[in-house]
């Protein structure tokens, strides 16, 4: 691959093409995060695909796990293991499950309900803290995941412990599973009420390559505290017909959907 924007251009359309053929859902948030993705593992993240357990590693938990389809995609483009495996996305008896698993190459944590990530994240950097690592720890967060109240007590935990090697990126695309996500259950405002439990927050654009890979590179934001990184998304990004529709939250893409899905990122990469 060339660069992190035809990464992320695969990214989709192998997630694209494993939602089709298993007939599942949670495409459109798989899609809004594939440029975080594509950014993290291009020189972001410190990862051995031929040592997926290497002891000094940089972790990643994807708290949404219910769009593991755009991690299973990014792993497999980068060598974890055999992209021909992303066929046997949820078929019986295979390890890709279709809510992110660990039996996988490069997951760390297997997640599906949802606030559980950003806890283990706070443990996994506390942990490297008192044994003296530089490891860092990287959760991404739902918007609507933010619901969960076991959120709310890791988001005090972390700037109590001064856990500046962790860092919570929450795709904020601004619709959940069923509404729009001021409609559910108002996060607004949300810098705010990070900076109000003791985090460093930037608001970045989700989709922006150079600007996401930037603030990635200047972590942590403040010295001392955890980095919140508020990525403004869009739920279906590179798919015309999915961008900002409630509907592909669950909906699966027909064969004419996909190949014109398909057709769109090719024109991206």
């Amino acid at each position: 691959m060339k660069n992190s924007q035809e990464f992320a251009a695969l990214i989709r359309s192998e997630a694209l093409k494993m939602v089709t053929r298993a007939k599942a859902s949670h495409i459109g948030g798989a899609l809004s995060m594939a440029d975080l993705l594509a950014v993290l593992y291009t020189g972001i993240l410190r990862v051995n695909p031929l040592e997926p357990q290497w002891p000094e590693r940089d972790r990643l938990i994807l708290s949404k796990g219910h769009s593991c389809t755009s991690l299973y995609a990014t792993l497999a483009l980068r060598g974890f293991f055999p992209i021909k495996e992303l066929e046997t996305y949820a078929c019986d008896g295979s390890r890709l499950m279709s809510h992110i698993t660990h039996k996988v190459p490069g997951v760390e944590f297997s997640t599906g309900s949802l606030g559980h990530g950003l806890p283990f994240g706070c443990g996994k950097a506390l942990a490297a803290k008192r044994q003296g690592k530089d490891r860092r720890v990287f959760v991404i967060l739902s918007d609507g995941e933010l619901d969960e109240g076991s959120n709310w007590e890791a988001i005090l935990f972390a700037p109590h412990h001064r856990l500046d090697n962790l860092v919570a990126l929450v795709d904020y695309n601004k619709i959940q599973s069923l509404g729009a996500v001021d409609e559910v259950l108002d996060l607004a405002p949300l810098a705010d009420k990070f900076r109000a439990f003791g985090w460093g927050v930037r608001e970045i654009d989700g989709h922006n390559h150079q600007e996401i890979r930037e603030t990635l590179q200047s972590l942590p934001s403040e010295k001392g505290k955890p980095t919140c990184l508020i990525a403004h998304t869009i739920k279906g990004k590179g798919v015309d017909f999915m961008e900002n529709q409630l509907l592909w939250h669950y909906r699966n893409p027909n064969d004419e959907q996909l190949q014109s899905a398909l057709s769109q990122l090719a024109s991206l990469s």
